[in-house]
């Protein structure tokens, strides 16, 4: 487990721990601040376009496989970053180690029911739960802490000796995929590469629509960010007629036939979309609105991960004491619940109380995690648990992506810098919050 840990800790630290050195890397490799931003989306776009294709080989060759020759690819690519020479070169080499990444990412799930007896499964979710929402919040600190004393190339440098270390542990324990060989097949590289159009152009335009044409208020912006989304539309409809006719799918739309999988990626969806509306709309209104500093914000921020480390590891102990499902609907009442409070203190200008109601959100955000993740991971069938794995991360970029358009829609309508759209943020945001109540409470089983 402590590989499974460290493994995911590593792939999602990478993915935010540059972004503190980017003014650095710009002066370094002199090139503009437009270019420098593909440092970080190549590393994303890579990750997401071959999660679910790695996930589906996991399912047909074993996921120790995948996962080893994931960190293999990482460790590589981790030292071609560190000696990289000019900007393009670094931005090949942080692709490539994404799709090492997304080797550790797409079965990280798998490995973990795996490695866990079924009725201990629960907390074995929940601790990596915790995993994740700490490194996706640590990288700053830990480019920070890096940067001090040494130069940017170290923030890749120091995975090369990890990532030795995961390879020579992982052979050694790692548990092997008891159903490896009951789906072999060749993947379609059309199905890839369909795939990872999709995924591509749906990254692309939200991130356009929400990021961008939300800062920028540009017309231009907007109308590109449309286009990419629409494009990714027309591409995952052509993807999704292909898959529909297959025995095992590289998108496992078979999955969704299953109800209780079916609900628990609508609940999934909703709640991070919920998330990056809040997330987004929230450094509008404390920068930008009430004039704090980017410490204040941040330590403001990091209430909410907080909550979520503090919530995950009890909601792993009452997995399987109580229905998943009402678990979950019960966590995500009370996000829903914390971002009404966020939309009061928003509309009444009251910073100093935010702090609370930020943790009470992510308490709620913890509660509903770990339950939802054992629900997806166990109602599919253990030869699919690779595949259910990489849904995990489907969900999770359909919501964020819901999330980041709908606020893009929010600040083509309100402003962003003068408070309402913030507020009209979090108010949807509670409204998405409940509806993935609403759905989470349905799987909820009469006796």
């Amino acid at each position: 487990m402590a590989v499974i840990l460290l493994g995911i800790a590593v792939s999602v630290l990478d993915g935010t721990v540059v972004n503190l050195a980017l003014p650095a890397i710009v002066k370094d490799l002199q090139s503009t601040a437009s270019q420098a931003v593909w440092v970080v989306n190549a590393y994303q776009l890579a990750t997401l376009a071959l999660l679910l294709p790695l996930a589906t080989m996991g399912d047909r060759i074993g996921y120790r496989r995948v996962y080893l020759w994931g960190v293999a690819v990482f460790t590589v690519a981790s030292a071609l970053c560190s000696l990289a020479p000019s900007l393009p070169a670094l931005a090949l080499a942080r692709a490539v180690q994404g799709a090492g990444a997304a080797g550790m990412m797409s079965v990280n799930a798998a490995l973990v029911r795996l490695t866990y007896p079924s009725e201990q499964l629960g907390r074995g979710i929940a601790i990596n739960s915790v995993v994740v929402a700490t490194a996706s919040v640590a990288g700053p600190a830990i480019a920070a802490a890096v940067l001090s004393v040494a130069q940017w190339p170290w923030l890749f440098a120091v995975n090369v000796p990890l990532g030795i270390l995961l390879l020579t542990l992982g052979v050694r324990v790692l548990p092997h995929n008891v159903s490896a060989g009951a789906a072999r097949g060749r993947l379609s590289l059309l199905d890839v590469a369909l795939n990872g159009g999709m995924f591509s152009l749906l990254f692309l335009g939200a991130d356009m629509l929400g990021v961008r044409a939300g800062q920028a208020a540009d017309p231009g912006a907007l109308l590109t960010g449309a286009g990419l989304i629409g494009g990714a539309v027309v591409i995952g409809a052509v993807h999704v007629r292909r898959q529909l006719g297959q025995a095992r799918p590289l998108l496992p739309l078979d999955l969704l036939r299953i109800r209780i999988f079916r609900l628990s990626m609508a609940t999934s969806v909703c709640a991070f979309c919920a998330q990056t509306l809040a997330y987004i709309g929230l450094p509008f209104l404390l920068l930008d609105v009430w004039q704090l500093t980017t410490v204040q914000g941040g330590l403001l921020m990091a209430c909410w991960p907080a909550g979520v480390i503090v919530a995950a590891p009890q909601a792993g102990r009452l997995i399987g004491r109580h229905s998943g499902g009402l678990l979950g609907a019960v966590g995500l009442a009370v996000l829903s619940f914390g971002l009404v409070l966020l939309t009061e203190a928003a509309l009444h200008a009251e910073p100093p109380s935010l702090w609370w109601r930020l943790l009470v959100c992510g308490l709620g955000f913890g509660l509903f995690q770990s339950p939802n993740n054992h629900t997806i991971i166990t109602s599919a069938p253990a030869q699919r648990s690779g595949a259910a794995s990489g849904m995990l991360g489907t969900a999770r970029l359909t919501g964020q992506s819901l999330g980041a358009v709908c606020i893009a829609a929010v600040f083509a309508f309100a402003s962003a810098h003068h408070g309402r759209g913030p507020l009209v943020a979090l108010a949807l945001a509670a409204c998405f919050a409940g509806a993935a109540a609403v759905f989470s409470g349905l799987r909820v089983r009469k006796a």
